[in-house]
């Protein structure tokens, strides 16, 4: 199983089912959608934020939100 990339992001907007619109902090500035992942459920994340990523290895517009910055 491929090792997914752990990136930096700004969280752009809540979009409903509990997922989120978030601007990488790479060139381009992509934009992803991602998730909260299970271990860090409890975090109250706003718009604006700065969120610790994981990509997908699968699917490079899809990330999980694992900590903030």
């Amino acid at each position: 199983m491929p090792e997914p990339v752990r990136v930096q992001g700004r969280v752009l907007e809540t979009l409903p089912n509990a997922l989120y619109s978030v601007e990488l902090e790479s060139e381009g500035r992509p934009r992803v959608t991602a998730h909260v992942s299970g271990h860090a459920g409890l975090l109250r994340i706003l718009p604006g934020q700065k969120v610790e990523l994981e990509l997908s290895a699968y699917d490079a517009s899809r990330a999980r939100i694992v900590g903030k910055t």
